[in-house]
């Protein structure tokens, strides 16, 4: 008996899951941002295709309704007209022109009568066009409905899967002592140049911009972006959002070009095809900065190898250098 409870209590102790190093869960948080970061950019993409879908599904139902309204009016033409036919009752022409007291009269009229005839005939013909078209409406409307369902499933399924990877990084940086806790969210190669909320301000915009050692960009929309990721450093991340007050990453610097009247794409991986791609010699301030094999994080470059990024959950708008995350390519989009 007491070498089974010896046993059992070895078993007990072998059952009970190691703690993690904080090197060892900055890795897994780290790997757990990039899955989320990844999702984030689908859920991103999803939902601009869902809320263009909507506005095309709107404009299908307005043309239709308008079309609807139409046909009435002329469907209800032709009712007067078909009611009018039958109180006058059908004379064969032959018989209205023997009966009839002044020939000449009768002629004139029955051209006249022809000539109505031949509008109430193309006016049938356009209502049989307008219930084609009406038909071929609500048709586009039922497939762009089912595309819409189709990219609102998407975003629960990728909204899942970066609520479920935020929530599993928050479990394990909540075993962290607090230093431990700073150590992981900060020390990942984060410039630490970076100013803090004084960079609000103009001056805080102006000395950020020396004591970075940003140079001036070449093009004045280009220095208008980068002055306004400035004037967000320390913004909080928020997957998803594109600001003023919160980013993802890609929200950032569509906001910031955005600012300088420029419209860029929502996620990542169309933003580096909306512009001329550079080398990574090449850079200039105001080009965008890609990161890993699936181009799932971008930052706003301001010279001297650093960038302005929304990072993550754990860490506020911020500068960084380019050499922290594994450099995937570059684009200049003014």
């Amino acid at each position: 008996m007491a070498g089974a409870a010896t046993t059992t209590g070895f078993d007990g102790i072998a059952q009970a899951e190691p703690r993690l190093t904080p090197t060892q869960v900055k890795t897994e948080v780290d790997s757990l941002y990039r899955e989320a970061e990844t999702a984030t950019q689908k859920y991103d993409g999803a939902k601009e295709q869902a809320a263009a879908g909507e506005r095309r599904l709107t404009s299908l139902r307005d043309e239709a309704a308008r079309k609807t309204q139409k046909l009435n009016s002329a469907r209800d033409a032709l009712g007067t007209f078909a009611a009018a036919q039958y109180r006058s009752g059908d004379i064969a022409p032959a018989w209205q022109l023997a009966l009839s007291s002044d020939p000449n009269r009768y002629l004139d009229d029955a051209a006249l009568a022809e000539r109505a005839g031949d509008r109430q005939a193309a006016a049938v013909s356009q209502v049989r066009q307008q219930l084609q078209e009406i038909e071929r409406l609500r048709g586009a409307a039922r497939v762009e409905l089912k595309s819409l369902k189709s990219h609102q499933d998407e975003l629960r399924r990728q909204k899942a899967s970066v609520t479920g990877k935020l929530t599993e990084a928050r479990r394990l940086l909540a075993e962290l002592s607090p230093s431990q806790r700073d150590q992981v969210t900060g020390a990942d190669g984060t410039d630490d140049t970076a100013p803090g909320a004084a960079s609000r301000s103009a001056d805080g915009t102006r000395q950020a911009l020396e004591r970075a050692g940003a140079v001036a960009a070449p093009d004045s929309r280009a220095a208008a972006a980068v002055a306004y990721a400035f004037a967000k450093l320390g913004s909080p991340y928020v997957w998803g959002a594109t600001g003023p007050h919160s980013f993802d990453c890609s929200g950032l610097v569509q906001a910031a070009y955005r600012s300088a009247g420029v419209s860029l794409p929502r996620t990542t991986y169309a933003q580096i095809d909306a512009g001329r791609r550079v080398s990574r010699s090449e850079l200039r301030p105001g080009d965008l900065v890609f990161f890993y094999s699936g181009v799932s994080h971008v930052g706003l470059y301001i010279g001297n190898g650093r960038m302005i990024h929304a990072p993550n959950p754990s860490a506020p708008v911020r500068v960084a250098p380019i050499d922290q995350m594994p450099f995937a390519g570059a684009t200049r989009v003014v």
